[in-house]
């Protein structure tokens, strides 16, 4: 089950439930997932878990020591679990780590995502600007979710070039690509260290937490990438965790051209002979540069 199976499965539960007011109340999603919650103590860095009754109710508990945003997407991360029937996998490894983690966990937190997140509500909600801090922030305020996971959510559903990019001890763990820069075949590499001359590597060089913005080239980031072409980065380093995160974009007129196959990687031109169509080319108007 891949990225793009699990946002359809949660859209189509989306899609049974009223979610009118889910911004504030997600007893909708519990009682789809035949569900109920309740909250209690429990021990550090644990969010929370599922029990299953002889009966097939399913019982959610989360931890009231979190913060709401947490217990919100714990809740949505369990109902994930009971909608995709996937184990639970929660090991030693933090819930905000990708390192390790398992696949289970990995998809559960993309549909929990969607859950927060409603597709429908964010587009007709986000304002129509270029990104900022402050408008992340009123996301996350607006849907009740952190601002790591508003402004993935931003770079996923935006017109424009934009990806939001997961770090953790120096190196990158996950990118979120917009539909765009997913056709264009633009790529951040897993694992790959942070990049010199980014925001990012700056703020982390710091040993502080800071956020700050400033504008980059493109080619620091993507790989394989037209060089002379600069973007937007709004990055954030958290120093407890060693986490840093990266909002990128730019404009649609600074997207280089460039031809994507089927399989999603760029097609280079070598300069051989074009495809043979069975058209004489000759006489036409055009010349070959």
């Amino acid at each position: 089950m891949d990225e793009v199976d699990v946002r359809q499965r949660a859209r189509a539960f989306i899609a049974k439930v009223d979610t009118s007011d889910i911004r504030t109340d997600l007893t909708p999603y519990v009682v789809a997932a035949n569900a109920k919650v309740k909250r209690e103590e429990l021990d550090e860095g644990e969010s929370g878990y599922t029990i299953t009754k002889p009966n097939g109710k399913h019982v959610i508990t989360v931890n009231s020591l979190e913060t709401e945003e947490r217990q919100r997407f714990t809740i949505c991360h369990e109902v994930a679990h009971i909608v995709l029937e996937l184990e639970s996998s929660h090991e030693e490894v933090p819930s905000w780590s990708y390192a390790k983690r398992h696949p289970n966990e990995i998809a559960c937190d993309t549909f929990a995502a969607e859950l927060l997140m409603p597709y429908q509500q964010w587009l007709s909600l986000v304002p129509k600007e270029e990104p900022s801090l402050e408008l992340i922030q009123h996301m996350a305020d607006l849907f009740g979710t952190s601002f790591p996971a508003a402004a993935s959510r931003f770079a996923c559903l935006s017109d424009m070039p934009c990806a939001f990019v997961t770090m953790e001890r120096g190196a990158v763990r996950y990118a979120a690509r917009s539909t765009s820069l997913r056709q264009t075949g633009a790529w951040i590499s897993p694992k790959s260290i942070i990049p010199v001359g980014s925001v990012a590597h700056r703020l982390r060089s710091s040993g502080n937490s800071a956020t700050d913005t400033g504008d980059v080239s493109q080619d620091i980031w993507f790989d394989n990438w037209e060089q002379g072409l600069d973007l937007w980065e709004l990055s954030r380093h958290y120093a407890r965790t060693d986490t840093t995160t990266s909002l990128l974009w730019f404009d649609s007129d600074d997207l280089p051209g460039v031809e994507v196959n089927r399989f999603g990687a760029r097609v280079e031109d070598d300069g051989g002979l074009a495809e043979l169509t069975g058209q004489l080319p000759w006489p036409g108007r055009s010349k070959r540069r």
